[in-house]
């Protein structure tokens, strides 16, 4: 297993390609810091990483090769996995295609499989499409849409929030939230940050209802909290959500468990939009992702902000070696 390397190999898929994904990987690649945690191999079109190396004119050269233990190591190659699956005559550029939800949902599979098999200690996806997923009938299945199977976790410097429940009306999240789903929840977070090498994680639940005073606070998050603090888990709340992630960041707790989409999001983005980064608990492998979309309306002019990436692909090394979480770039 290469998980607890020193550099561990992580793989990139590079999103879909006609969107920005494999211009903001070959600027993070080309800033050196990728490699100061991680030996990186992308997963996708070598094509249209050739033609984003020249969009954004960095100093690289595209490197096919077949097998994981061929790696470069050297920051000046992108080495790259590249099953065919689309070819140098066909790549679309900002517009969903056909095409490109096909070869989208492929190097997922791929990236998933090298994960899964243990070939590479993590996984980070570039930004895809759910548009051009949708024009070639594929849906990816990263996120569950049912409660308790996978947890959306965003990051922003200190501020780190998993969410409950994700894309759910807020009706329906009054009736999902119950002591059994939170004390599922905070285990599942207390062993993936113990994984990722924090050994104690300080983890807070925000409540649902202001100042955290509602029924759903007494009947369903308190009871919840307290099965896990009696299993040892560092818990507290549930905490009034209007001060419980200023509380987190100025460094009381290492995460937040918030209630559900808009909740976790909105402190996230407020805090700190760039360089955030998104982890997806609930695959068998550490799978990383960017918070922004396929940024159609910049690609191809080499202005998008590698920020977020370099942060996924910074935070995917760091974590699968077991060190925890990295220190901003």
């Amino acid at each position: 297993m290469n998980s607890k390397q020193a550099r561990p190999i992580v793989g990139t898929m590079i999103g879909d390609p006609a969107g920005v994904g494999p211009e903001v990987i070959a600027r993070a690649l080309a800033t050196g810091h990728v490699h100061e945690l991680s030996i990186p191999v992308l997963i996708g079109s070598a094509a249209a990483m050739e033609r984003a190396v020249e969009i954004t004119g960095v100093s690289c050269s595209v490197r096919v090769t077949r097998s994981i233990d061929d790696l470069s190591d050297d920051p000046a190659i992108v080495d790259i996995i590249d099953s065919g699956a689309l070819k140098a005559s066909e790549l679309p550029l900002a517009e969903d295609t056909v095409r490109g939800g096909e070869a989208s949902a492929l190097w997922l599979d791929e990236m998933s499989a090298l994960a899964s098999g243990g070939a590479i200690a993590a996984g980070v996806m570039g930004p895809i499409s759910s548009g051009s997923l949708k024009l070639a009938r594929k849906v990816p299945g990263i996120v569950s849409p049912t409660p308790g199977e996978s947890y959306l976790v965003l990051l922003t410097g200190p501020l780190r929030v998993a969410h409950l429940t994700d894309h759910i009306p807020l009706r329906r999240v009054c009736e999902i939230i119950s002591p059994d789903l939170v004390a599922l929840a905070l285990r599942q977070i207390d062993g993936a940050m113990r994984n990722w090498g924090i050994a104690r994680p300080r983890i807070v639940v925000a409540g649902l209802n202001p100042h955290a005073m509602g029924d759903e606070d007494r009947e369903a998050i308190a009871p919840g909290v307290a099965r896990a603090r009696a299993e040892g888990i560092d818990v507290e709340g549930p905490v009034s959500p209007d001060s419980v992630f200023r509380q987190c960041v100025e460094g009381r707790y290492d995460i937040v468990l918030a209630m559900y989409h808009d909740q976790g999001h909105i402190a996230v983005k407020t805090w700190g939009f760039s360089g955030n980064c998104a982890i997806i608990l609930g695959p068998s492998y550490l799978h990383v992702t960017v918070a922004h979309g396929t940024a159609y309306d910049i690609a191809g002019k080499g202005t998008a902000d590698p920020a977020m990436m370099l942060s996924a692909m910074r935070t995917a090394a760091s974590l699968a070696a077991g060190r925890g979480f990295p220190e901003e770039r």
